[in-house]
């Protein structure tokens, strides 16, 4: 089909309101960047809090001279801030970032599409995500403040957190409906548009990734948006569903009609694990393009890969109860758990070994987008080898609800999250803009996010076996922690640091955005179909749409590190 028959539209339709995939994922590229940073700053203050925790400040002390605990915040603001820090990182800057934008931008480029499959829906998917931020970021303006019970909002405690509370669960409720809208897309998209040729083992790793993600998006999402919609009811209409201690019926208490608030536990956490691996598989998808670009190989065991990612996913919905070995589970349902969580190693095991089979004599380029390949999936392996110690039940009875679990999560979700982002963006920045990022300043950040993150992240392990609980406000009231408070310290400067050297990945971003080197249509010599086409691409993406003759990880020349075979184009 010719593509320069679509018309070019108008400015507010085009940068405001447009339904072309391209600049809808830079929609969601620069909303998520801003949400990303808005969730550190949050960051910023939990660790300024637990640094220096027992000190009051003299402008503190004026601004509520009378009754103020020693510390630089009171404990209820801190609830607030390590609940809206867990709530903005992952359902408004990581997912939207690894779903939302790369989903958006590269589905239909990678299979040779003009543009996904319901334009109107991918629209309206996005906007919602402003209307959701704003719902939930409301609350930090009405009397007591934003949600407070924590980013998993355990009942019956959410159901007693007044208004910011009903913001954050009407809020998360609207994002469930973008995700959703955009994970239906994503699937008929990669079913129905794909170019001729382009068989399902022919799709780039990228776009398996997406592919599974999405399905567990429209698995898992509604049971999350039910769960939510019922503990709506709960704190607003007086049902007990959750609330142990009865229903509330025309003023008066029904004792005999008590819920459960495990019942949350388990809703929640079905939805809650698998959506760990939403915010981990397009990542892995990332650094499975990434990684062969640049080390002038073709992908290692791209089949078994595939394989691995299906695996990830049905093990994903197995696996929930084991965040609840402490909730007081029958010992022989809990063997069950932990065995299903330690087979999930498996195949993310497979994907490691094959990411190292890649790089195996390969002549490794270490550009920026490289550097944060290789850190994702060092990052990675520590998260999940963290992991597998809490997966024993035993084990995991004395480190629940430590800091070690807080460690373990940041490990995956911005150890490897974050850095799977952040090689994901630099590789295909200048698709998306036409322009290079600054390579020096890319790696100046690459190196100062790689050592301040393992400075605040490695020592919550040390302070988790020190028996540190989670979401303490002043760690001096315990006397077994009185030996942390120069490693606290230590962290808190850490990531004050790591925020600072994000600046420099702003500053080039933006300042790259418009003077930046020009790159050309395929400036990594990469081989799948978005850079068969100009960058940044037109509207309809192809002049014409293209015929596959292959898979995206086969050179030209069999042995041969630097002589790569496009995918649209016929062997000879």
């Amino acid at each position: 089909m010719n593509r320069s028959s679509h018309k070019s539209p108008g400015f507010v339709q085009k940068y405001i309101f447009s339904t072309d995939h391209k600049t809808i994922g830079i929609q969601f590229l620069i909303t998520s960047l801003f949400m990303l940073f808005f969730g550190g700053l949050l960051a910023m203050l939990i660790r300024w809090q637990l640094g220096w925790p027992g000190h009051s400040l003299a402008f503190m002390e004026k601004i509520a001279p009378e009754g103020m605990p020693g510390g630089i915040m009171v404990p209820e603001y801190f609830n607030m801030l390590f609940t809206m820090h867990g709530s903005v990182m992952i359902f408004f800057a990581i997912i939207p970032l690894l779903v939302g934008v790369f989903g958006n931008y590269l589905i239909p480029l990678k299979i040779g599409a003009g543009d996904m499959a319901f334009p109107r829906l991918n629209m309206i998917s996005f906007w919602l995500v402003p209307v959701s931020i704003a719902i939930v970021c409301t609350g930090f303006f009405l009397q007591g403040g934003a949600a407070a019970s924590g980013w998993t909002a355990y009942a019956p405690l959410s159901t007693t957190m007044g208004p910011g509370q009903l913001c954050w669960i009407i809020g998360v409720i609207v994002l469930g409906s973008s995700s959703i809208m955009g994970a239906v897309n994503y699937i008929t998209t990669i079913i129905n548009l794909r170019a001729p040729g382009m068989t399902y083992f022919r799709l780039p790793m990228s776009i398996w990734a997406l592919f599974i993600t999405a399905i567990i998006t429209v698995l898992a999402t509604p049971v999350l948006a039910s769960a939510l919609i019922l503990l709506l009811l709960d704190s607003t209409l007086g049902t007990s569903f959750f609330l142990p201690a009865g229903m509330i019926i025309d003023g008066v208490l029904q004792p005999n009609a008590g819920g459960q608030a495990l019942l949350w536990q388990h809703l929640f956490w079905f939805y809650s694990h698998p959506a760990v691996y939403i915010m981990i598989l397009p990542a892995m998808g990332i650094a499975s393009e990434v990684i062969p670009v640049f080390a002038r190989k073709p992908l290692f065991g791209y089949h078994s890969m595939v394989w691995a990612i299906m695996a990830i996913a049905i093990l994903g919905f197995l696996v929930w109860a084991h965040h609840m070995f402490t909730s007081g589970m029958n010992p022989a349902l809990g063997t069950s758990f932990m065995a299903s969580t330690m087979v999930i190693a498996l195949p993310s095991a497979i994907k490691t070994f094959n990411w190292l089979g890649t790089l195996w004599r390969g002549s490794i380029r270490l550009t920026t987008p490289m550097l944060h390949a290789l850190a994702f999936v060092s990052m990675f392996v520590i998260g999940g080898l963290t992991g597998i110690f809490a997966a024993a039940s035993t084990v995991d009875l004395y480190l629940h609800d430590t800091y070690f679990i807080v460690g373990h999560l940041h490990y995956v979700l911005f150890g490897g999250s974050l850095f799977g982002i952040f090689a994901g963006i630099t590789f295909w920045f200048p698709k998306m803009f036409g322009r290079l990022l600054n390579e020096t300043l890319g790696k100046i950040h690459f190196a100062l996010t790689l050592i301040f993150f393992n400075g605040v992240m490695f020592p919550m392990f040390i302070l988790g076996v020190a028996g540190m609980p989670r979401r303490i406000y002043d760690y001096t009231q315990y006397a077994h922690l009185a030996h942390v408070g120069g490693l606290n310290r230590m962290m808190s400067v850490s990531a004050f640091c790591l925020g600072a050297a994000q600046l420099i990945f702003m500053f080039n971003f933006f300042w790259s955005m418009y003077r930046g080197k020009k790159a050309g249509e395929n400036p990594w010599q990469a081989n799948t179909l978005e850079w068969a086409t100009a960058s940044p691409p037109p509207h309809g993406n192809f002049e014409k749409t293209p015929t596959v003759y292959h898979g995206p990880y086969e050179y030209s020349v069999p042995g041969r590190k630097d002589d790569w075979l496009p995918q649209h184009q016929p062997a000879k």
